[in-house]
């Protein structure tokens, strides 16, 4: 089947440690064969492939081949223009793509898709913090997990998915620090005292794969929080197998709620991130959802 209506695919020529800008020339033969009415640009900088999309007509599809970073960096613009997500899961980690039922996708067959199938509404999360606002896909991080995902990005480039994260997480318990968090959810108190980390998830795993919460969805106009209390280097060591499993949440020191609205506050600085990306530090931010705020592709699992 071919489709000849008017798209944008957009390469990210860093994504999965570089390695995605080989896939650059087969993409265009693809493209020219299946889908003539396509455009393919690559694009290695932000604000460069930003000011393309919001230079697209409103509504027009553009069809991300990257991974959680590349949809981050994105996400401001493409919510700007209106436009429509498609994605070919490219990237170190995929977790908006296992969202959407994409992950397991090879290149060919996820371009297809993102061409040719409807779209639907994704919920689409929202940070302030001290003044700056940080939109995302997949998570918002504080914390430990921010930590660990500064660590991943800038890991050796041989190493990618769960592996990285992994790699990452040990390096961290290295310069293991918990935070003093005062957080209310939907206007209620939630958790005061020492965390590991207050997560904020969209998508039901996040750092390549990891079940942090397992029932979250991307269409119910709700974001999940996981927050993990006081944990030493042993207990952060030990819990680790239980998050792989998804067995995590059974533990008394970890807790998760979906809600609408977030205030966090701390006396230090906390590290923040969104979908695995540097979010900078915050003593106070606010979080909450843009419900279906986002037009993607998808695929039923």
């Amino acid at each position: 089947m071919t489709s000849s209506a008017p798209a944008l695919v957009l390469l990210n020529p860093r994504a999965a440690g570089g390695r995605a800008a080989a896939l650059g020339h087969a993409l265009a033969q693809w493209l020219q064969v299946h889908a003539p009415g396509a455009s393919l640009r690559t694009e290695d900088g932000i604000d460069a492939a930003r000011r393309l999309i919001t230079g697209l007509d409103a509504g027009t599809r553009v069809v991300l081949v990257g991974g959680d970073g590349t949809v981050h960096r994105m996400l401001p613009a493409l919510l700007e223009r209106g436009c429509t997500m498609g994605l070919v899961p490219l990237g170190s980690g995929n977790d908006t793509a296992r969202a959407l039922g994409l992950a397991a996708l090879g290149w060919r067959e996820a371009l297809a898709h993102a061409l040719q199938s409807p779209a639907s509404p994704m919920d689409v999360g929202e940070c302030v913090a001290e003044g700056r606002t940080v939109v995302f896909a997949s998570s918002l991080t504080a914390g430990f997990d921010s930590a660990v995902g500064w660590r991943a990005v800038h890991g050796p480039a041989w190493l990618s998915g769960l592996p990285r994260y992994l790699w990452a997480t040990v390096g961290e318990l290295a310069a293991l620090r918990t935070w003093p968090m005062k957080i209310t959810l939907d206007g209620a108190p939630m958790h005061e005292g020492q965390a590991l980390f207050a997560s904020v998830l969209n998508t039901p795993s996040y750092g390549s794969g990891m079940p942090a919460v397992p029932h979250a969805r991307i269409d119910d106009g709700r974001l999940d929080l996981l927050v993990a209390g006081r944990f030493g280097r042993v207990g952060t060591a030990l819990m680790l197998p239980r998050l792989l499993a998804g067995r995590h949440l059974s533990h008394p020191r970890v807790q998760t709620r979906p809600f609408a609205a977030l205030q966090a506050d701390c006396a230090l600085e906390v590290p923040l991130a969104g979908d695995g990306e540097d979010a900078g530090s915050a003593r106070t931010w606010r979080v909450g959802v843009r419900p279906g705020a986002l037009s993607v592709v998808r695929r039923a699992s």
